[in-house]
C-alpha cells in the first residue's frame, strides 16, 4: 500500500484558484496579468504574484509567461482541490448526496485478495461492516468524469479500519464507504468501496469488497460497464 504526495495550498490560494476557474481557466488556458488579478483579489501585485507562484509550485496551476502577461490553466490537481471544496459545501447545505462512479471491470494483481484475508483486517471487517468479505476485491477502472467526481468522497465519513502490525510488518489503515454496485438491471447493495488511505493515489482505480463474489453475483467479466453508487451522508 503506497501513498502519493500532492502539494497543499491555503485558503488564500484556493480563493485565487476559484477566481481563475470562474474566469475560464478550468476549461483551458486564459491570459491574465498580475495587475488585473491583484485588483480582482483586492491585494497587491506582489501578493497576486506570490499566490500564482505557489499554485504553480504545488501543481494546481499551469503557467506560461509571455511579454504582456501570463497564460494560466487549472490542472487536474487544481480541479480536484476545487471539487473537494464543492463537496464540503454540499455537505454543509445538503442532508445527503449520491455519488455515482462509472467505470469498467478490470483484473487486479491479486494484492486485494492477500490484504483482505489478513486476520488484522478481517476481524475489523466483521465487527464494523457486519460481514466477512469475499477474499478479493472487484477492481474498477473509472471513466474520466468519475475520476474527478470521486473527490466528493472527501466530504464523506467513512468506516475506518485501523492499521495494525504483526511480527513481520506494519499494515496501514483503510477507509470503507457503503456502496451499491449496478450492472444493467442488476444491483448489489451490501458492498463497500475500500481505499488504503485518504489519498488520490491511483485515483482512476476503485476497489470494492462485499460478502459475496461480485463477479458471480452480477455476472461480470473484464471490460463490462458498471456503476458504483455511494450515499454520502453528512
Amino acid at each position: 500500500m503506497s501513498m502519493a504526495t500532492e502539494g497543499t495550498v491555503g485558503n488564500d490560494e484556493l480563493a485565487t484558484l476559484k477566481l481563475l476557474a470562474l474566469d475560464g481557466a478550468l476549461g483551458g488556458d486564459i491570459k491574465i496579468s498580475c495587475a488585473n488579478l491583484a485588483a480582482d483579489l483586492d491585494a497587491s501585485n506582489q501578493t497576486a504574484s506570490r499566490r500564482l507562484q505557489h499554485l504553480d509550485d504545488t501543481g494546481f496551476l499551469a503557467r506560461e509567461t509571455v511579454a504582456d502577461g501570463q497564460w494560466v490553466a487549472v490542472t487536474d490537481a487544481g480541479e480536484r482541490a476545487l471539487r473537494a471544496e464543492y463537496a464540503d459545501y454540499r455537505r454543509l447545505f445538503e442532508e445527503e448526496m449520491t455519488v455515482e462512479l462509472d467505470g469498467t471491470v478490470t483484473s487486479g494483481m491479486g494484492e486485494g485478495r492477500h490484504y483482505i484475508s489478513l486476520p488484522g483486517y478481517m476481524a475489523q471487517f466483521e465487527e464494523r461492516l457486519g460481514y466477512e468479505p469475499f477474499p478479493g476485491t472487484l477492481n474498477v477502472s473509472l471513466a474520466a468524469e468519475s475520476t474527478r467526481a470521486r473527490t466528493a468522497l472527501d466530504a464523506a465519513t467513512p468506516v475506518k479500519i485501523d492499521g495494525w502490525e504483526d511480527d513481520e510488518r506494519t499494515y496501514g489503515p483503510a477507509f470503507c464507504y457503503p456502496a451499491t454496485v449496478l450492472s444493467g438491471e442488476a444491483e448489489y447493495d451490501r458492498a463497500h468501496v475500500i481505499a488504503p488511505e485518504r489519498t488520490h493515489h491511483d485515483e482512476d482505480k476503485l476497489e470494492v469488497i462485499a460478502p459475496a463474489k461480485l463477479r458471480e453475483e452480477l455476472g461480470l467479466d473484464d471490460e463490462d460497464s458498471i456503476t458504483v453508487r455511494i450515499e454520502v451522508a453528512p
